[in-house]
């Protein structure tokens, strides 16, 4: 796997923060009326569905976040197979703090376990190849991070993680600049007097807007967007290694092997993320001799 996102850990922190503000607000009342604070107890995060598991480490630090003396037991671990019936992790700590994390733990770890499978199966079918899949910022207004970390966990590879850290112009850039010549140029110029090492990717439609692009010199990157795999080919044939090459737009599961024949460099994939679907797991609470119970979690 590649490299999570820089400050990783801080932006978690921001995002359990704001999370948990957003669930609890003046507090958990139906825990504060019903259980003592002081009470302990253990639960068990059972898996339902096959699949690849993530979300174990962003579990214990929800749990930590809230109580930093939970004693938390991974059973398996981020990216590892995972099977109906089998356990990912066991947390003890005072009930309050089980019930009020429990929902976040599930939201997240469901939706990443989705992300991550999903991206796992388009990672197996171009085995053999050397295209790497990216992600796009086709995301989730502020879960992005948890998003592009399951990406990451199911073997894939993010792309830029927002407009910040890297310049890509795309087709609305080159047609409100005024073309592809005129957005790269000023791009450049913008990247040396402004923020030095600044990657630049650009869109290209049609193998003309690939000759222009290799006509100034001025790209790091080249974006076939809507190319079927031939004419991929036609355009790689076109830019001879002379630029990092990333196709985009109708690529699934059915024809993904295709497009990484062309020896294509990346595959970004904005189905990895829109369109997972989240993985059934369940916390269950243990009793004084082990019994599990279910938490109620159909809300």
């Amino acid at each position: 796997m590649n490299k999570p996102v820089a400050h990783f850990d801080e932006r978690l922190v921001d995002l359990i923060k704001a999370a948990l503000a957003e669930d609890t607000g003046d507090g958990d009342h139906s825990s504060l009326s019903s259980i003592s604070a002081d009470v302990r107890g253990k639960a068990v995060l059972k898996i339902k569905q096959d699949g690849i598991l993530a979300g174990v480490q962003v579990a214990e630090k929800i749990f930590r976040h809230r109580e930093p003396s939970v004693a938390f037991h991974s059973r398996k671990k981020d990216g590892e197979a995972m099977r109906s019936g089998e356990t990912a992790f066991e947390v003890e700590g005072t009930v309050h703090t089980i019930l009020i994390c429990e929902r976040l733990v599930l939201n997240c770890m469901q939706r990443m376990s989705g992300i991550a499978s999903l991206t796992h199966q388009y990672v197996e079918q171009i085995k053999g190849y050397a295209s790497k899949i990216l992600d796009t910022r086709k995301t989730t207004p502020n879960f992005r991070l948890l998003e592009k970390e399951a990406v990451r966990i199911g073997g894939g590879h993010n792309h830029r993680f927002g407009l910040y850290d890297m310049i890509m112009l795309k087709d609305n850039h080159i047609d409100y600049c005024g073309g592809i010549e005129k957005a790269l140029l000023r791009a450049y110029r913008y990247v040396q007097e402004v923020k030095p090492g600044l990657k630049i990717e650009v869109e290209v439609r049609t193998l003309n807007d690939v000759r222009e692009v290799l006509k100034t010199g001025k790209a790091d990157r080249i974006l076939l967007d809507n190319f079927n795999p031939e004419q991929l080919k036609q355009a790689l044939d076109i830019i001879q290694q002379k630029l990092e090459t990333e196709a985009s737009g109708g690529i699934n599961l059915e024809n993904i092997r295709a497009y990484a024949a062309t020896g294509v460099d990346f595959l970004s994939i904005g189905a990895l993320i829109h369109q997972a679907k989240s993985l059934d797991l369940s916390l269950k609470a243990l009793t004084v001799d082990n019994r599990q119970l279910t938490i109620d979690n159909g809300e």
